[in-house]
């Protein structure tokens, strides 16, 4: 238990002020380290991150978007201590946070990403049997070793309770707002992603919100189980939103981010039985690359990988694309099915493109990427308004949120594509034909009851 009285005596939040013990992260931001904060970031569990990058396959686009997991990880850190600091204001949090509880909330921003793999989110999305989700996966690192000891002899903290806040749904007041402060609608992982990854992307999409405003105008949701904002944050929320629309549209789901990350889940769907994941999830991306490639050596998945981690970039080109707004029937046919599924329809596109067009296309140089079936959170979050003492959902109150936040955010910034190999890509390309064949392709599909697999 925290021997602090209040929670402006907690010494991470001492040292916001105090400036002793900083470390320098991009863009000039000082994050304070305690002498417990350093030993948690000196474990080899965390320095692992440092060989784990934030961004993946977005580096084969955006050339700069190199950060790691470590600098991100630092980064949800600090926007913690400024969250903290800030809610220590607020009388209603103050009544139901006690300055153990806000401890563990730091502890769990600062080791929130600690069950990241290389390459994560890719290998994720593709739901295969064996692969854990990172949040389970960071108790292989928090418990028994020495993340462990520090939690329990530096912080008073049991390591199990920060598993639980990271993997298991929240149970009780306590917490369902700290969840709601790691992970919610404006949690501060969102605010520092957006902004790290449109840093060092090169653009400045998700650059273009206030966080200090946003960060000042927290308060309590009217039931005190989660955030909500004073009026006074509102259009800092509405560019949030705006910030993450644009983030996906033009970086995450950017069309040759989209080819790169196809290319590394069809490789890694081939390949992923004969890799001891076990050890490799331990280990960083270029571990985790090697590792492939080798075991790709006379396989389809090696020119797939050639083209990603080779001495030369080859990337599949776009062949054909569509939203939901350019045919909702057909988006609907293939958005959120299940991988192996994909896979099918892309080697029964193959075959089509092959009898058809008189190309001859292996069953591996064409490509679906669809949508997972997991779903973006949608940005659902109230509103004070002092003067008329009321809570009222920020999408009744902005066309902002109603436009960007409330509709189905999946549909309109992810696109379902069809990726091709260079090799035949100029000869689909310019027989505008890919659109008819992909509805052949899905006909023989259902004609065989093939609805999942």
């Amino acid at each position: 238990m925290s021997s602090r009285n209040t929670l402006h005596d907690i010494p991470e939040i001492v040292g916001l002020d105090s400036r002793r013990e900083l470390v320098r992260i991009p863009p000039d931001l000082d994050v304070p380290l305690t002498p417990r904060v350093r030993r948690i970031l000196d474990t080899e569990a965390f320095q692992r991150l440092k060989q784990i990058s934030q961004l993946g396959l977005v580096g084969k686009v955006y050339p700069a978007a190199n950060h790691t997991r470590f600098e991100h990880s630092l980064g949800v850190y600090r926007l913690a201590l400024l969250q903290v600091k800030e809610l220590a204001h607020d009388e209603r949090f103050v009544e139901i946070i006690q300055p153990e509880d806000a401890e563990r909330f730091l502890a769990t921003a600062l080791l929130h990403d600690l069950g990241h793999w290389p390459f994560c989110h890719p290998i994720e999305d593709l739901r295969l049997e064996g692969v854990p989700h990172h949040e389970s996966f960071a108790r292989r690192f928090l418990l028994g070793g020495e993340i462990e000891e520090a939690l329990s002899e530096d912080w008073g903290i049991d390591a199990s309770e920060i598993a639980s806040l990271l993997d298991q749904p929240p149970t009780d007041q306590v917490s369902r707002l700290l969840s709601s402060m790691l992970s919610g609608p404006i949690d501060i992982d969102k605010m520092d992603y957006l902004f790290r990854d449109s840093l060092h992307a090169g653009v400045p999409y998700g650059r273009n919100f206030d966080q200090n405003r946003l960060i000042g105008s927290l308060r309590l949701n009217a039931n005190g189980d989660g955030l909500a904002i004073s009026s006074k944050g509102k259009t800092a929320a509405e560019l949030m939103v705006f910030a993450r629309y644009v983030m996906f549209s033009e970086v995450y789901w950017h069309h040759a981010v989209r080819a790169s990350t196809s290319m590394f889940q069809r490789a890694f769907f081939l390949l992923y039985q004969q890799l001891d994941l076990d050890t490799l999830f331990l280990q960083g991306d270029w571990e985790l690359a090697e590792a492939m490639r080798k075991a790709a050596v006379g396989t389809p998945a090696a020119e797939l990988l050639d083209g990603l981690f080779g001495s030369r970039r080859k990337l599949f080109k776009r062949l054909g694309e569509f939203a939901f707004t350019d045919d909702a029937d057909l988006y609907r046919r293939i958005a959120g099915r299940p991988y192996s599924w994909l896979a099918m329809l892309g080697e029964r596109l193959a075959e089509a493109a092959s009898l058809k067009m008189g190309v001859p296309v292996a069953k591996d140089e064409l490509l679906i990427d669809a949508p997972p079936s997991e779903r973006e959170v949608q940005f659902r979050v109230d509103v004070f308004f002092p003067k008329q003492d009321r809570y009222r959902p920020l999408a009744d109150v902005s066309p902002v949120i109603r436009a960007l936040a409330e509709e189905q955010f999946d549909d309109y910034v992810k696109r379902v594509r069809i990726f091709g190999s260079p090799r035949i890509a100029d000869a689909l390309r310019n027989s505008g034909a890919m659109e008819s064949l992909l509805c052949d392709a899905l006909d023989s599909l259902d004609a065989e009851g093939c609805a999942d697999v």
